[in-house]
């Protein structure tokens, strides 16, 4: 009988873990029950190793290579329609000389504030265009996160400048001159979004 059961147990591990290489070795609580792997699969799995707890509701499996980028691969699971933003996506695109403590995430205005053991996050709101505008997909591990182009993320860094800091926004700008190719209209066209284009520009032609 102990062992019938060890089998049907193995055979159900097996199935999901099927279910887990086929997104990436990742997945949250949610999205694993979605799949077809019951509760109980999901949870005797953690306890036996089989799978390790990422944050609170997102498991991967134990056996597979260590996340190149822990932090951001989480945020995507977590809050999948959050975009990665300011510092954090001017780290990614290697415009700053600032080293993020959270992860800087947009989220559209009326969505639910997440909460995450975690890394730690900080959220801004963002609304219509300046929210669904100028975002990129990048794979990590697997995993799809979103994460504001260049262009985009300069003209945020002006419109959010009270809390990031001015001296930030131009090195951004200063480190988008040298190390990429200028793209005026994509900047100009960002900023007008978000509503900086008068302020952004004196920077721009300094530079130009």
């Amino acid at each position: 009988m102990s062992t019938r059961k060890n089998d049907r147990q193995g055979s159900r591990f097996d199935r999901a873990i099927v279910v887990f290489k086929k997104h990436g070795g990742i997945l949250r609580t949610g999205q694993a029950i979605r799949s077809g792997i019951h509760p109980s699969t999901l949870y005797s799995m953690r306890d036996d190793g089989t799978l390790e707890i990422v944050s609170r509701g997102v498991y991967r499996l134990a056996d597979s290579e260590p996340l190149g980028n822990p932090d951001l691969v989480t945020v995507a699971t977590r809050i999948p329609l959050g975009v990665v933003c300011l510092i954090s996506a001017l780290s990614f695109h290697e415009l700053t000389t600032q080293i993020p403590h959270e992860v800087h995430v947009a989220l559209s205005r009326g969505a639910e504030e997440p909460r995450l053991d975690h890394p730690p996050i900080r959220t801004y709101r963002f609304s219509g265009e300046a929210f669904t505008e100028g975002v990129e997909i990048h794979k990590f591990d697997g995993v799809s996160v979103r994460i504001y182009n260049p262009e985009k993320t300069l003209a945020d860094c002006f419109k959010f400048r009270n809390r990031i800091g001015l001296d930030t926004a131009v090195e951004a700008v200063r480190f988008y001159r040298e190390r990429r190719p200028v793209k005026v209209d994509d900047l100009m066209r960002y900023a007008s979004i978000c509503r900086v284009k008068k302020i952004i520009r004196p920077y721009l032609e300094a530079i130009l």
